[in-house]
Formats: structure tokens, sequence, C-alpha cells
């Protein structure tokens, strides 16, 4: 048996945790920031509760239909979220999120827990994915800040 793998991610960000969490929470917020420039997120369903389901659409840049699946394990509005992670295509073996949101005076830190990573590259897959992902979301607030 070989052992997993784990990513740490952590960025400071301008917003409150409240705000952190509703735009992790709810779908019409997700969509607009979820993924990395090259990934194009399709569809989000959320069920941001305790055995909770959640699915995530997303199209990679050669066109293939990526979904991201599985259920929420904690859910402790608004400083953390623990879900499990599994892709299709992919592996069986659910990899596991885990989401804190630290208010730290006028910024909050939010910090990404990646585990049971089955490889290397797929390790490597995950922090580009998951460094676009929280570009993506200070860009998305920034420009909800610009917009108000």
């Amino acid at each position: 048996m070989t052992e997993s793998l784990k990513l740490v991610v952590r960025r400071t960000v301008e917003a409150t945790a409240e705000e952190l969490f509703a735009a992790w929470t709810e779908p019409e917020q997700l969509l607009r920031w979820w993924g990395p420039p090259s990934i194009t997120c399709e569809w989000v369903e959320l069920d941001p509760r305790v055995g909770g389901a959640y699915r995530i659409g997303n199209t990679l840049p050669d066109g293939t239909l990526l979904w991201i699946f599985g259920e929420f394990e904690v859910v402790e509005p608004p400083f953390r979220l623990v879900y499990t992670w599994r892709t299709d295509p992919g592996s069986n073996v659910p990899e596991r999120v885990s989401v804190r949101f630290e208010p730290m005076g006028q910024v909050t830190q939010v910090t990404i827990v990646h585990e049971r990573i089955p490889d290397p590259g797929t390790r490597e897959r995950h922090e580009a994915g998951w460094f676009g992902c929280c570009d993506g979301l200070v860009d998305y607030l920034r420009s909800r800040e610009l917009s108000a």
C-alpha cells in the first residue's frame, strides 16, 4: 500500500469569512470564480450540509468535461468546510478537502488542505487548480466591489 499525498494552499483575501463562505457554498457564486483560467466551470450543484452532495462540471482546455463530486462531512459557517473529492473520469478512492476561513482583522486567511492524493502528478494538477481557484475567487470578489 502506498501512502497518499497532501497539499496545503493558503491565500489572504480582502473579504470577511462570511463573504468567502457564501462564495464557496452558493452555486451562483461558485460558478463565477471556480477553476483556473484554462478551465470553464459549466455546472454547480451544492447542498452544503453534513451529508449533502455537491457536483461541479468543468470543461478542460481540450473540451473534455470533468465532473468533481462528493459529500460534505463538516459544515461550520462561516469558518470551515470539509468534503470528499472524486472526479469522473478518475479514481474511485475519495480524496478529502478541508477549507478554513480565518478572520485576521480586515482580511481572511483561506487555508485549503487537500488530502488522500494518490500520486505526485495528481498533486501537481491539484496545486495548479487550487492556486487558479484562489486567483479566480479574488478577482470575482474584486469585481463585485467595483460594481457595487
